[in-house]
């Protein structure tokens, strides 16, 4: 098993700390957030991680050979050129380092109490699912007030998103009953929040990337064509699992954590730590 980083976003909610610097190399408490990450990494038993870059890129590249890696075997997706979001850049990492391999993907910038290798040992108590369609993966999520919801059936699995503030819901055949802005509007299902953790079974890569060619299938050839890495397109992630989802393509199932979590990509939320 490999693990993911995700370090390669612009950290525009951290300015004008990323004005000089990559969000991975923010300092919390002495340790940066990437070294916070592969020592989590390294406690759950994995030493094999990619590390996606785009933002100061070179620094965080001279930051990791300074280092000697932590110790660990780290190879580098570059998108210097080209920033994926979540879903392009981890399909361009997974099949390009280890596309037979079961992918941890973390967001660099979630720091948490969980211990990653209690979702390692879970994922293979998941791999005979109440549907028939394949295991793809754990989505590791938290019960906490948000506006934007992943929503579960009764079995944990992935069936759909809302919007709350909106009444907005994903995909078009999923509903919800309830109104707008409240926590009843989709109360047949399970509302958690994404934590910016998943574990993917290699059965979601052919599929992450028949979705990948869908989404250059659909573009104008003019815009195909001036795309500086026309093999991997820009696309979220969460857009991938709701196309899992519509097509009933696969399952994806809900790890709830009851542990604390912090999301560190905004100032206000940094400053708790200082």
């Amino acid at each position: 098993m490999k693990a993911l980083i995700f370090a390669a976003g612009l950290g525009t909610r951290l300015k004008p700390l990323t004005d000089t610097m990559p969000k991975a190399l923010v300092p919390v408490h002495g340790q940066t957030l990437l070294e916070y990450q592969i020592r989590k990494l390294q406690s759950a038993g994995i030493n094999d991680i990619i590390v996606n870059v785009h933002h100061f890129p070179d620094m965080i590249i001279d930051y990791l050979r300074e280092n000697n890696n932590f110790g660990s075997n780290i190879s580098i997706s570059d998108e210097r050129d080209n920033l994926l979001d979540t879903g392009g850049g981890l399909l361009k990492a997974w099949s390009t380092f280890a596309p037979d391999e079961s992918l941890l993907a973390i967001n660099v910038d979630i720091l948490s109490d969980i211990n990653l290798r209690d979702i390692i040992d879970e994922y293979p108590r998941n791999q005979s699912p109440v549907t028939r369609n394949p295991f793809l993966g754990l989505l590791v999520v938290k019960s906490r007030e948000t506006q934007r919801y992943l929503c579960f059936d009764e079995h944990d699995n992935l069936c759909g998103w809302t919007n709350l503030a909106t009444g907005e819901t994903r995909p078009s055949s999923f509903h919800h009953s309830g109104e707008a802005g409240s926590l009843s509007a989709a109360s047949s299902f399970r509302l958690l929040a994404f934590s910016g953790m998943q574990l993917l079974s290699p059965a979601a890569l052919p599929l992450l990337q028949a979705y990948n060619s869908s989404l250059s299938e659909a573009s104008p050839l003019s815009e195909r064509s001036s795309r500086l890495n026309p093999s991997f397109n820009k696309f979220s992630i969460i857009d991938f699992y709701l196309h899992i989802v519509e097509h009933a393509l696969g399952t994806l199932r809900a790890l709830q954590i009851d542990l604390p979590l912090l999301d560190v990509g905004k100032l206000d939320q940094l400053s708790q730590l200082s």
